[in-house]
Parts: C-alpha cells; sequence; structure tokens
C-alpha cells in the first residue's frame, strides 16, 4: 500500500521481517516517519530507515486466545506518549513540528480478532468501536497539537474478510476495503441527486466491477463514492504530503480525491505519469541491454514527442486535453510494464509445455520397455540400434545444452531459465534415442487386430474422460459426489458379479463411496462443530477395532485380502497404545476448546499434551506388523491423533470415510488377484503362511489403467474433499489453536497445511 508493488510468497517462511527486497517507499520518501504498530509489519519500513521513529509490541502479544483490540491500544498510546514527551524536548518539537512529516499507526487489533473469534462476534464488533474511538481520538490530538489545519488523514486497509475470519483469495469480500480520505487537500465529498450509484466504467485490476453498495446505516447515501485501486492509495498519500511517488509504484493518482487547481491537478498527474514512464524506460533499457534480438513496445516509441506536447498544452492553459493526454501516457506506460514483465512468458511456457511432454513420453516409454509384454526381439532390435547410435544422440544433446546455455548466459537470464531449458532438452534427447523403439511398437500396434485396436481406443477414451473430468471437478466440487455415487454402484456390482468375491465385501465397498460423496456436497469453509470432531475419534476407533477383526479370519479369501499373518496376536499392545492415543487427542479436543471458549490462554500443560499426542502418534506405526491390513491399521491409527487435533468440524470425519475407501481400494484389488489365480492355477501355500505379496510378478495389461486413474481421482479427493486446497483462504486458522496461539506466519501456515497433507 505504501510501496506498490507485489512481493513473493517465499517470504511468508522466511518472515516478514527477514525481507531481504529493497524497495522505496512513502517512509522514504518523508522528511520524518513515525511509526508504531506490528512486529510483523512496522520494521519492513523503518528498521534501516534512519529519519525514522518507530516502535513495535512483542511479538508475545499477538495471541489469538485473548482479546486483541489493546493491541490498537498500545499503538496509539505509543504516539500520544511521544507528544507529550515533545513538551519537554525541544528537539522532538522540533522534529514533529517540521513538513513532510509522514504518522503511521498500523491497528492489527481488527485482523487479528477477525481470525480468531469471526467478524460477527462480540470481540470483533467491540474492537471496530475501539478503532472508532482511536479514529477519532488521533484526530483531535493531531488538530490539538499542530493546529494549523494542514494535516492529511487517510483511513484504510489492506485487505478485507470473509465472513469466517478468513482472507487470501480474489473474492470481493476479501479485496475491496474501505478507504477514508479528510483533511488538508482533500476534496469535499459529491452530493448526487439519486441514490444509485451509476455504473461509470470503473473497474479493479482483477477486473471485477465493485458492486458492494454501501451500508445504510453509514448515512452516506447520496454521496458520490469513488473507487480506486489499492495500488493508487501509494500516490495519493505521497501527494498530500508533497513527495514523489515511491519508484516502483505503479498506482494511479485518484485525482477525484484531491482538492487542486487546474493546473496543479495536471502537474500531479504528469509528475505520476512520468514515475512510471521511467519504470517502464529502465525496464526496457535493461532488457535491450541484455536481448540478442530486442522486440521494443511500439506503442510508447514516441514517449518523449507525447510528452512535448503535454508541455505545450500546459503553457497553453489547456488542461482538460493535457489530463487526457498524460492519463492515455500513463495506460500506456502500466501497458509497457507488463509487456516487459511477461517478455519472456512465451518462452518459458513452450519450454516448461514441452518439458511436461517430455516428461510424459518418456514415462510411457519407459513402462512400455520395462513392464508389457512387447515381443522380446522388438525390445532386442531397438536395443542394438540404441547401443550403435546412442552416442552420437547424447552427444548432440550436449551440444544443444551448450549452445543454449550460452545464449541464456548472453540473455542474463536467472539460474532457473537453464534449468527449465536443460531439463527440457534432456528428456527430448531420451525421445530421440529411443525414437526406434517408438516406431517399432508403432508398427506393433498397427499390427494389431480391429478388436484390439478398438478396445484400446475405448479405453484411451475413458482415461480422457477421467481426466477432463478431474479438470472440471477443480471448477466444482460437487462432481465428486456423482463420481463416488457411480463409482460405489460400479464397484460393488463388479465385485459380487465379476470378481464373485465375498457379498459383504460388496456391501463394504458401495457403503464407503458413498459415505465419501456426502463430503463435496458440503462447505468449503468448514463450520466449527468440535462435537463432531470428538464423535470422529470415537468412529476411527470402531473402524480400527472392526479392521483387526476382520485379520482374524481364517478363510483363505479373507488371508489373501488382508495378507494376514496367523502367528500375530489378535490385539497388540501396539493396537492398544494408538487406540488409547486417539482416545486422549479426542479428549484433548474438547478440552483446549472449552478452555479457549472462555477467552483463556492456551493452558501449557494441555499444550504440551497436543504436542506430545500428535508427534509420537506419527512415530508408532514404524513398529506395527509386516501383514498388509495391520501395517494399515496402524497407520490409520497413527495419522489420526494429529488430524483430530487439528480438525475444527466434518473434516475429522472425512479422514474415516476417506480410509475406509482406500482399505476397500485394496481389498478389491486384492479380491480380483485372488479371484484370477483361482481360475488359472493354485495359490502359493505362501500365501496363507504370511507372504505380503503371495503372487508372481507379471507384465502389465490394459487394463491395469484402471489404478493410477484411481490413485488420481483419489489424490484429488484427498486435498479438494473438505476445501480447495488451492486457496489460502479456505483454510481455518483456528484449527492450530490446540498447539500454538501466539502469531508465527511459517508455523501457523505449516499446521494448516497439515490438514491437508495428512489425508494424503
Amino acid at each position: 500500500m505504501f510501496v506498490m508493488f507485489t512481493n513473493s510468497s517465499y517470504y511468508l517462511f522466511v518472515g516478514w521481517k527477514a525481507n531481504p527486497v529493497e524497495f522505496d517507499s512513502v517512509f522514504n520518501r518523508s522528511r520524518h516517519t513515525i511509526s508504531f504498530g506490528s512486529p510483523d509489519i512496522v520494521p519492513i519500513f523503518c528498521s534501516s530507515l534512519p529519519h525514522s521513529t518507530w516502535g513495535t509490541y512483542p511479538h508475545e502479544y499477538e495471541d489469538f486466545a485473548t482479546d486483541a483490540s489493546f493491541l490498537d491500544h498500545w499503538s496509539f498510546d505509543q504516539f500520544q506518549g511521544l507528544l507529550n514527551r515533545s513538551f519537554e524536548d525541544p528537539k522532538l518539537r522540533q522534529l514533529l513540528l517540521q513538513d513532510k512529516l509522514v504518522i503511521f499507526l498500523h491497528l492489527l487489533g481488527c485482523d487479528t480478532n477477525g481470525h480468531a473469534h469471526r467478524p460477527y462476534s462480540n470481540i470483533y464488533l467491540n474492537n471496530v468501536k475501539v478503532v472508532d474511538q482511536i479514529a477519532e481520538s488521533m484526530y483531535n490530538l493531531m488538530e490539538s497539537y499542530f493546529n494549523d489545519n494542514q494535516t492529511a488523514y487517510v483511513f484504510t486497509a489492506d485487505h478485507g474478510m470473509s465472513d469466517k475470519g478468513s482472507h487470501g483469495d480474489g473474492h470481493p469480500s476479501n479485496t475491496d476495503t474501505p478507504l477514508v480520505a479528510w483533511g488538508a487537500g482533500i476534496r469535499s465529498p459529491k452530493f448526487l441527486a439519486y441514490t444509485d450509484k451509476p455504473d461509470d466504467g470503473f473497474r479493479f485490476v482483477d477486473d471485477h466491477k465493485h458492486d458492494m453498495p454501501t451500508p445504510q446505516n453509514w448515512a452516506l447515501e447520496g454521496f458520490e463514492r469513488v473507487d480506486v485501486n489499492q495500488a493508487d492509495i501509494a500516490p495519493l498519500m505521497a501527494t498530500l504530503v508533497g513527495l514523489p511517488c515511491p519508484l516502483n509504484s505503479v498506482g494511479s493518482l485518484p485525482t477525484h480525491y484531491l482538492k487542486l487547481s487546474k493546473a496543479d491537478e495536471v502537474e500531479a498527474v504528469l509528475a505520476n505519469t512520468k514515475q512510471i514512464l521511467n519504470q517502464f524506460l529502465r525496464k526496457s533499457q535493461m532488457k535491450q541491454s541484455s536481448s540478442l534480438y530486442f522486440k521494443p513496445f511500439k506503442p510508447l516509441a514516441n514517449y518523449s514527442s507525447v510528452l512535448d506536447q503535454i508541455e505545450d498544452l500546459m503553457s497553453a492553459r489547456d488542461y482538460e486535453t493535457a489530463m487526457k493526454h498524460s492519463e492515455e501516457l500513463r495506460r500506456m506506460a502500466l501497458a509497457g510494464l507488463h509487456y516487459f514483465q511477461t517478455y519472456d512468458w512465451f518462452m518459458l511456457m513452450t519450454t516448461i509445455t514441452l518439458g511436461y511432454i517430455g516428461w510424459m513420453v518418456n514415462l510411457i516409454i519407459h513402462v512400455l520397455q520395462s513392464y508389457t509384454s512387447f515381443p522380446a526381439n522388438l525390445v532386442k532390435r531397438t536395443q542394438v540400434y540404441a547401443k550403435n547410435t546412442s552416442m552420437k544422440v547424447y552427444i548432440i544433446g550436449c551440444l544443444v545444452m551448450g549452445f543454449s546455455s550460452i545464449i541464456l548466459l548472453l540473455e542474463k537470464c536467472p539460474l532457473l531459465y537453464h534449468a527449465y531449458v536443460f531439463m527440457t532438452i534432456f528428456l527430448w534427447t531420451r525421445i530421440v534415442h529411443n525414437f526406434e523403439f517408438m516406431k517399432a511398437v508403432w508398427r506393433y500396434l498397427s499390427n494389431m487386430p480391429f478388436k484390439s485396436i478398438m478396445n484400446l481406443l475405448n479405453i484411451s477414451v475413458i482415461a480422457l474422460f477421467i481426466l477432463e473430468f478431474l479438470v472440471m471437478s477443480f471448477f466444482d466440487r460437487k462432481l465428486y459426489t456423482w463420481c463416488f455415487l457411480i463409482l460405489g454402484i460400479l464397484a460393488s456390482t463388479c465385485v459380487a458379479i465379476f470378481i464373485q468375491a465375498s457379498s459383504a465385501l460388496a456391501i463394504y465397498i458401495w457403503f464407503a463411496c458413498w459415505f465419501l460423496s456426502l463430503f463435496t456436497l458440503m462447505p468449503a469453509e468448514i463450520p466449527e462443530n468440535n462435537n463432531l470432531v470428538i464423535f470422529s475419534g470415537a468412529l476411527v476407533i470402531l473402524i480400527a477395532t472392526a479392521s483387526r477383526w476382520m485379520a482374524t479370519n481364517n478363510t483363505s479369501f479373507w488371508l489373501y485380502l488382508t495378507r494376514a499373518n496367523k502367528r500375530d496376536p489378535q490385539f497388540s499392545k501396539l493396537f492398544f497404545v494408538q487406540v488409547v492415543f486417539v482416545a486422549i487427542s479426542s479428549i484433548m479436543v474438547w478440552l483446549s476448546t472449552s478452555h479457549r471458549s472462555q477467552n483463556k490462554e492456551l493452558h501449557p500443560l494441555h499444550q504440551l499434551i497436543n504436542w506430545l499426542m500428535a508427534g509420537v502418534a506419527l512415530v508408532l506405526p514404524l513398529f506395527s506388523p509386516s501383514s498388509v491390513l495391520s501395517r494399515l491399521t496402524s497407520i490409520f491409527l497413527g495419522f489420526a491423533p494429529p488430524f483430530l487435533l487439528l480438525s475444527i468440524g466434518y473434516e475429522a470425519v472425512f479422514y474415516s470415510a476417506f480410509a475406509m475407501v482406500l482399505m476397500g481400494w485394496i481389498f478389491v484389488e486384492s479380491a480380483n488377484l485372488y479371484c484370477s489365480e483361482q481360475n488359472g492355477s493354485a495359490r502359493h501355500s505362501s500365501v496363507v503362511d504370511g507372504s505380503i505379496f503371495g503372487y508372481d510378478e507379471r507384465c502389465l495389461q490394459l487394463s491395469d489403467l484402471r489404478i493410477p486413474l484411481l490413485f488420481t481421482i483419489l489424490f484429488n479427493v484427498a486435498f479438494f474433499g473438505t476445501g480447495n486446497f488451492a486457496s489460502i483462504a479456505s483454510f481455518e486458522i483456528s484449527s492450530v489453536y490446540r498447539f500454538i496461539t501466539v502469531f508465527s506466519v511459517s508455523v501457523c501456515i505449516i499446521w494448516i497445511l497439515s490438514t491437508k497433507f495428512l489425508s494424503f
């Protein structure tokens, strides 16, 4: 907001205070800056600024378990104390009375309370009143201290918030923020004769139209509302203080806010235009100096003549025409900046696309060569050819890499560009190396019977349909509901009729798939329901107990499905320990939440137990028996405690439903192998004796394509079954409160992401 250029999400993990990016800001340009507030924000701008007076509260104050409104009181009290000290300190008073002074109070209370208690909680609404009182007190304090009517006030926010207390996606409730400006240099509100706000054509950077009506209880009906992009606030503040725009700013000066004469208004817009134009010229110069073949941005080829024309118009006092030309030149300069920011996009996208295609082709070639039943003589012939030509192919590949490296070095490209190009060249070198094998495969497929070719085409169409379905599911999670409803019917039918396995297995598969289908109908914004989390703990124990009981079934069919070992004890000590861990975790969910609901800090004993439960439980599956079902049950119980402690609602039940489907899938594949071997030949006795893999290795068949396709579906459901993994706004920060309540960006994000990865 004070700088207005994008930053990298990398700094979420290294810490904002450690942000090494050098940038210009309104604070840099000021004669002196005074700032108080969050230790995560204020030091970014002031820690290396010699002409600044600033202070922050300790990190420990940012506790989500308490009412954070006192943070806002702290910031105001610090500034008020500074003004009081100035009456006894002549140097401080002289510093305060100089011009071009910037004062910044970062009020974090609403953000912290919104995350912790939701925007409609009493704590949050009270914090809004606190901020309102501080704004009034700040105004009265400034006016009484300076008493010169030369102070401009800008009240705004860096982001909005959804009803559940999150932000980070592109929804208007997160990106639309208030901007209220008054004081010296600010134009008075414009009264409208009608209340309906017309569509003036304004669009935000993300191209959405602002259609959020002004709340009626604000009593602002009939007054014009001027909407701006957030980047425009930096030049607005700089102009109000009489400072040059920050060097890296891409904001356009919102002249509707300023009370200026026509001449001064054009001067201000022209200065803003020149600042953006200089950024464009610098980027153009840098790209031209490092490009072997430079493509300039042609619309700004005659920018100097346009500047001269604007100067002539201003001299002739044709301010309206000069303003139009200035704004048009600024728009073209912004377009030019975008042009050079995306200058290498075509090359990068082409390289990365070829890299992905090359990777997929190499995987297909590897599978065909290593795991399929192509005629042995075909493979031998291609191997002989490969030995004779491999050296030549790889030498050419190395030469192409070297040539590409020289070009990239001359272009002064980042090292990441080299990695993209080298990997793509390597992959396609491998493809050329296997070109004769690919030709032989094509000849083999061409000579296949018509029935086999149609079977291949049908399976390929089904595979493409499933992949397209996965793409569509990114836009509508409810498609997974239909997927598992259909999958439950097909899988249970296949088990009952074609595989002719146990009817209990068919019913189990049908129930598990339909149970999982419910979760993608539920809202991505998970409502809190701790009773559901506690119930899920009991459900986990029930499923694990049923799994252990199945392992005791001594029929040959179930022995094959479970890979059970007769020598394993019926209920091992490890199983009991893991069940106890799940039970304790469920109890800790209730204790920790009850304690926090009373606006108390996280109890140290509760915090210690939660960390121990989550950490030790993840290690216990390493000591589980080697039989398949026992190992899967142990893993299921091992991941349950951390998942329960990180859950706030129905996603805890999703864990059990998802595990049931995964186990069901393993049972179906095992049943299919069992029936195939029963029909073909007698099973090996090692299966009954406890072998994990009781069948010989075989070549892949076309029907095996179902396995990676099902894996891909389940992979996506693990990430998107209870929310939108691609959006940080779909994560619930309150899920980490049982481990930590003091704000820490990296720790909070790691724990939040763990809720999704534990499912996977």
